[in-house]
């Protein structure tokens, strides 16, 4: 019975049973380390906060007697008093590492052969310095180095090698504290290594539980799952998917398939839509192509158009001239007038077609891209506009980068926009005409600004048009084509152009062309 309701339990029970076994070991084997790795804490601190520097100081200690011993033996020769700088070095230093190690030895549990030792360092001290040290010194003072040297002990070394002794048995009961602190550090470091192959037992054999058990009830479901869903993915939609092992992968089985059966009907939906978008984009193929084959047409139509009405253009406006040379004044003032709105309309007509000629030129006559200094460019531009400008215009540009473009277009988009600036200045007013350039990022912007009469916000747009007029045509001459010009030639470089709607006096337009690679 508990076996057949083990057998039961879902994936999930299983493998937090594992896990939870497993944390508990484990926490049980935290608290053990924890306890022995403060034990072994306390042993490090005894070793570096008090056995290391008790050895320190003993070491010390027997250096400070020889110094004494030294100093005595200096003054004791040659009765200089500064040779007792030693001895007096040595007594401080003796009183001073005595109580450090006093002082060690009483933190924690003090350890009572080295209290001991202290002692007795003390007692053979005291008698050394006060039987041979000082005798010897208050001779010397008193009767020079000869009263020194008779004393019978001046020249015997049995009591200060007692002291030494005495040292030396501090020392090594000091060694033996510390060698007692170094063995049980070692003894708790074995504990923890103990405790860590346990724990990693523990956790191996954790895993290879947890191995054998997603290998029966996840591993193998999942390649039997998913050897169906490549059946699908190979195109069988309509192959039923089924689940084994644990409930969670039957419930698993169960959704892909419903998901399936799903993703076939949108499947169909979407093969229909498909086919239909199909047919569409072959219908926008046809009309795409249709519309390029009419543009051309058209592009054609006009150039032939106006390259065709040249001719007899020419011919109306000739005789439309001699008639009005010839016969001026000899018919009534109404004739004269129909005579001159003949001349006047021909001579309109002729430079529409001279534009629209032009207009349809772009990009069709090709002269090649070559590199072009639009420093240059303006130059001839204000010299083919000088007459036009006059003595008062102001014409200037910096900043202007050489551009891969055909030199005879760039000419004529900076003709016919400074041509506009000055053709629409503010009465009174001397034109004042900049054009400056300025990289960012990957093209050029050009801006052109006049102190004109400027263009509303609203015919930002429509300036562009071709034959698109703002103002009639008795108050400013034109055939409302210059721009639409401009935003051709500026197109056929591959760029922009707009106005600037932004500035408050005048016009400016703003022009973007791509950076000549190196």
């Amino acid at each position: 019975m508990p076996a057949t309701r083990f057998r039961s339990w879902t994936l999930r029970s299983r493998v937090m049973a594992i896990c939870g076994g497993l944390s508990l070991l484990l926490v049980a084997l935290s608290v053990a380390a924890a306890l022995i790795a403060e034990d072994s804490s306390g042993r490090i601190d005894v070793l570096v906060n008090k056995t290391g520097p008790m050895r320190t100081a003993g070491q010390s200690l027997d250096a400070a007697f020889v110094d004494q011993e030294t100093g005595m033996r200096g003054f004791l020769l040659s009765g200089r008093q500064d040779n007792l700088s030693p001895y007096d070095r040595g007594r401080a230093a003796e009183t001073q590492l005595l109580d450090q190690i006093a002082t060690l030895n009483a933190s924690g549990r003090s350890d009572k052969a080295v209290t001991a030792d202290l002692d007795l360092v003390r007692q053979r001290s005291t008698q050394w310095r006060t039987t041979v040290a000082e005798a010897v010194i208050a001779a010397v003072r008193s009767g020079g180095p000869q009263a020194g040297q008779a004393l019978p002990g001046a020249s015997s070394t049995q009591q200060f090698d007692a002291v030494r002794a005495a040292v030396a048995q501090l020392q090594g009961d000091i060694s033996t504290v510390r060698n007692a602190a170094v063995q049980r550090a070692k003894d708790t470091g074995g504990s923890l290594v103990a405790l860590e192959l346990l724990a990693a037992a523990a956790v191996a054999l954790a895993g290879a539980a947890l191995m054998v058990l997603l290998d029966r009830l996840v591993n193998r479901p999942v390649l039997h799952l998913a050897g169906q869903i490549r059946t699908v993915a190979a195109g069988d939609y309509d192959h039923d998917i089924t689940g084994r092992g644990s409930p969670e992968f039957r419930a698993l089985a169960r959704d892909v398939d419903a998901m399936r059966r799903k993703i076939a009907a949108e499947l169909r939906e979407v093969q229909q839509a498909r086919a239909q978008i199909e047919w569409g984009n072959a219908q926008l193929k046809v009309q795409a192509e249709e519309l390029t084959r009419s543009n051309r047409d058209l592009e054609q139509f006009a150039y032939v158009a106006s390259h065709d009405l040249q001719e007899p253009l020419r011919k109306v406006a000739s005789f439309c001239q001699l008639l009005q040379r010839r016969y001026a004044g000899q018919l009534d003032a109404r004739a004269d007038q129909y005579i001159a709105f003949a001349v006047d309309g021909a001579e309109r007509m002729q430079r529409l077609i001279n534009d629209l000629l032009a207009f349809s030129r772009i990009g069709r006559l090709t002269t090649g891209f070559t590199a072009v200094d639009l420093g240059r460019v303006l130059t001839q531009v204000r010299s083919q506009l000088e007459e036009r400008a006059g003595a008062d215009a102001e014409i200037s540009w910096s900043g202007l980068p050489t551009v891969r473009g055909e030199e005879p277009l760039l000419t004529t988009l900076f003709t016919n926009l400074i041509g506009n600036s000055l053709k629409f200045r503010r009465p009174g007013v001397p034109p004042k005409i900049s054009v400056t350039g300025v990289r960012e990022d990957d093209h050029w912007a050009v801006t052109v600004r006049d102190n004109g009469i400027g263009i509303e916000p609203e015919f930002a747009d429509k300036v562009f048009v071709i034959f698109q007029r703002l103002h009639p045509r008795e108050a400013y001459e034109g055939t409302g084509i210059g721009l639409a010009i401009v935003k051709k030639i500026v197109e056929y470089h591959g760029g922009t152009v707009t106005l600037d709607t932004r500035v408050e006096e005048g016009a400016c337009f703003r022009i973007t062309l791509p950076v000549l690679e190196e």
